[in-house]
This record gives C-alpha cells, sequence and structure tokens, in this order.
C-alpha cells in the first residue's frame, strides 16, 4: 500500500475514535436514534464510497499531483513563486474549491439528489463526517482530480489537505460539547461543530448556510453564514423533513434514494 493511503487510513482512524471517546465523555446533544444501526449504515457507506473510488480510478490525487509537476501542468508551475507561498495558496483554493463544490450540490437538484442522503442522518456525529453517496463521492473526486491539475497543487499539499480535511469533517459533525468561549474562539479559524450543526437543520434557510468544512471564512465572505439555529442547539431537528422514519433509512434505501420520487 502507498505511503500516503497509508497516512490516510491512520489519520481517519485516530480521529475516528479520539472524536468517538469525546462524544462518550462530553456529548452536546441527546441521540434520538439507536447509534449500532446508525454507525453500522455510515460506515458501510465510507467502505462502499472507498472501493467505488478504488475500482473507478486509476489514478488518485497525489500521484497525479506528482505528474503534473514532473510535466509542468497547472498555474503553479507555470507561474513560478516561492515554495510557502504555492503551499499556502494552494490549500486556501481547493479549501475554497470545496466550499464552492459543496454549495453547488445544494442548489443544483441533479446534484441534491445525490447530496441530500447525507442529510438524511437523524442525529450527527463523527459517523456522519462521511456519510456520501457513492455516486457523490465519485463526482467530488472528479473534481478534485480536475483541480489539482489547473491549479498545479504540489504533492505532499494533497495529502495533507486529503487528511485534514477528512479530519475536519468528522471533527465538525462530532457530537461534542464546546464551551462557547472556546466555540466563539476557534471559529475564527475553524469550522466548529455548533456551526457546522446548523447547516444539518431541517430549516431550509438553516440547511443553505455554514457550507465550510474546513475554514469558516468562504460562509462568511460570501454571505452564506449563519451563527446559530432559529431554535438552539439542543432543540433543533437534524435532518430533513421528508425523511424523518428511521426505519426507511436503511443502507439499500440511502443507495437507491438519489433515483426514488422524494
Amino acid at each position: 500500500m502507498h505511503s500516503d493511503q497509508m497516512i490516510r487510513i491512520s489519520a481517519f482512524a485516530m480521529v475516528l475514535a479520539a472524536v468517538a471517546v469525546w462524544e462518550m465523555l462530553a456529548p452536546r446533544r441527546s441521540l434520538q436514534v439507536a447509534k449500532g444501526g446508525r454507525w453500522a449504515t455510515n460506515l458501510s457507506l465510507i467502505l462502499i464510497g472507498t472501493l467505488t473510488v478504488r475500482q473507478l480510478f486509476p489514478i488518485l490525487p497525489a500521484a497525479l499531483a506528482q505528474l503534473a509537476e514532473d510535466r509542468g501542468w497547472g498555474l503553479f508551475n507555470v507561474f513560478p513563486m516561492g515554495h510557502v507561498l504555492k503551499i499556502v495558496l494552494s490549500f486556501l483554493l481547493l479549501d475554497f474549491i470545496i466550499y464552492i463544490q459543496h454549495l453547488l450540490f445544494h442548489h443544483m437538484p441533479i446534484l441534491w439528489r445525490l447530496h441530500r442522503m447525507h442529510h438524511t442522518d437523524l442525529d450527527l456525529d463523527v459517523s456522519s463526517g462521511n456519510r456520501f453517496h457513492p455516486l457523490e463521492i465519485v463526482i467530488s473526486m472528479v473534481i478534485k482530480l480536475a483541480s489539482v491539475v489547473f491549479l498545479g497543487v504540489p504533492a505532499e499539499v494533497v495529502i495533507v489537505f486529503e487528511v485534514v480535511l477528512n479530519a475536519s469533517a468528522m471533527f465538525n459533525h462530532g457530537n461534542i460539547f464546546l464551551s462557547a468561549a472556546c466555540d466563539r474562539l476557534l471559529r475564527l479559524i475553524l469550522v466548529t461543530p455548533d456551526m457546522h450543526r446548523v447547516h444539518h437543520s431541517t430549516i431550509v434557510r438553516e440547511t443553505n448556510s455554514n457550507f465550510g468544512f474546513n475554514f469558516p471564512w468562504w460562509d462568511r465572505l460570501c454571505g452564506t453564514y449563519r451563527p446559530q439555529p432559529e431554535k438552539g442547539h439542543l432543540n433543533m431537528d437534524i435532518g430533513l423533513k421528508e425523511y424523518r422514519d428511521p426505519e426507511k433509512l436503511t443502507l439499500l434505501r440511502l443507495l437507491i434514494l438519489p433515483f426514488s420520487s422524494l
């Protein structure tokens, strides 16, 4: 197995375990649905998505980034600049692209049919951070590969970005308690669980806010920032109004959800 894949798997396992323990010791909300079934479903989706990417893509982002650098492809390879500046700009632009991608998955009906599966989770915890439909993962991978080549992102930045993005997704989906002061301070540089939880509200105007994964700045700059949920974090409803029955949110039904009438 390639070293970058080992780094990603190791980081995933450590962050998943750390946030899961944090959720047990200091939960933010009481769970509404049995955890065992949700975790089985969400972890199965992670496995299916990972296997799908491995089968469909002969080259992954870090390897493609190295190829692009060797052949001089991409803006940062065409226009010389300092290595530190290249690293910083690459990371920031990749994060902004993820923000725009997330925005499009909400506002383009054909993409929302895929992405809404992520929002059907009736609770929010660390396992929700990787609950995506395999087809959405495929589209996201195509966008990531295209972005890496177009920008000419260094391979080491791609590896770090993927690790950080995955860790951030698990952290900001976590059902973990942070004091108001800590949350307010962290929000200056990171998307916190309280900030992202607003995005999983059943209230549509709240669902269509707080699209960032790593940095909170894009939401503020683009006018999609919403600081708190209308009903408060303890009383807000998580998920989508159309999907409230956990018995109908099985793995098979989630996989065929994009093709259903709702």
